[in-house]
């Protein structure tokens, strides 16, 4: 049996990688054109093809990877006029590995499923250091059959895909699990400025925590931007951060769910984000809240 075409519009931080593996293990890939051009083109070199716009590109796949911001930029490449439904592509699988909203992905599915396509929604967890490796983790929405159909290209960037069910349940994992990570960088972040506040720095803050039970990879990467400096070790941006909260808010509100420890872990992305800094970076959160408490940076 021929193996699919594959598609992949959002070759950015995370997607270059992606499609990058799934090229050098031998699938016969599309992209599309992207403002950033370096990651495009170096695509190309190694074998992909270019398409101009969405129903282009669908009309030359058989499964088609979304990789962008978010659920605005997914509605967009989906409905519109030269968008994945106007190419007509029958049979057409379209996976969703942004960290989109669950109430829009299942509106979209509905809609794709309408045109005889297929929703699959395959969120991310990792760095784009993971992407490049091929080693991220995906939580993967998906029907049974359709989920097998896929497998094989999903393990060439991925080295954890877990299936939870049918689709939409990749995304509300995927924003269950953000909520966790960025409610570590919150506590994190005000746990360093209470601790600086009454004496203790960050070296002495990380002798206890890094060596104890309260120590995890996030963490590892959070913390090499206090401690080192290090602008590249976890480079998720803070608007993309408290778009991620607002999406768990909207799904919390959906579904009746109390969620009051969310919505402060939100505001202190809604605070950075208010502030002009929603380019920097998550671990970059614990010296906005130094700088709340009349704290200087760096500062260890």
């Amino acid at each position: 049996m021929a193996r699919p075409v594959i598609g992949f519009i959002g070759v950015g931080l995370m997607g270059h990688g992606m499609a990058r593996n799934i090229v050098d293990k031998g699938y016969e890939l599309m992209v599309m054109g992207h403002r950033n051009r370096a990651p495009v083109e170096d695509l190309v070199r190694r074998g992909a093809r270019e398409a101009a716009n969405p129903a282009e590109l669908a009309r030359q796949c058989d499964i088609v990877h979304l990789c962008v911001t978010g659920s605005p930029q997914v509605e967009a490449i989906v409905r519109a006029s030269d968008g994945l439904i106007a190419s007509g592509r029958e049979g057409l699988i379209v996976v969703d590995c942004s960290t989109s909203d669950p109430v829009s992905t299942l509106q979209l599915a509905g809609e794709l499923a309408a045109a005889n396509m297929v929703m699959v929604d395959a969120p991310l967890s990792r760095t784009p250091k993971e992407a490049e490796a091929g080693t991220l983790d995906t939580m993967v929405g998906a029907d049974p059959q359709t989920f097998e159909t896929i497998r094989p290209v999903l393990e060439c960037w991925a080295a954890v895909i877990t299936h939870l069910g049918p689709v939409g349940l990749g995304h509300k994992m995927k924003l269950v699990n953000n909520f966790i990570a960025m409610g570590y960088a919150a506590i994190y972040s005000e746990a360093l400025a209470i601790a600086r506040k009454n004496g203790l720095s960050a070296d002495q803050f990380n002798s206890v925590v890094a060596p104890g039970r309260m120590a995890c990879g996030f963490y590892e990467t959070f913390m090499k931007w206090t401690l080192e400096r290090d602008p590249e070790a976890h480079k998720f941006t803070i608007s993309n951060a408290h778009k991620d909260m607002r999406y768990l808010a909207n799904m919390a509100n959906a579904s009746g769910s109390v969620n009051a420890i969310q919505a402060v872990v939100k505001n202190a992305f809604a605070a950075m984000e208010a502030d002009g800094q929603g380019d920097k970076y998550v671990p970059m959160l614990a010296d906005f809240i130094a700088g709340m408490n009349g704290l200087d940076n760096p500062e260890k």
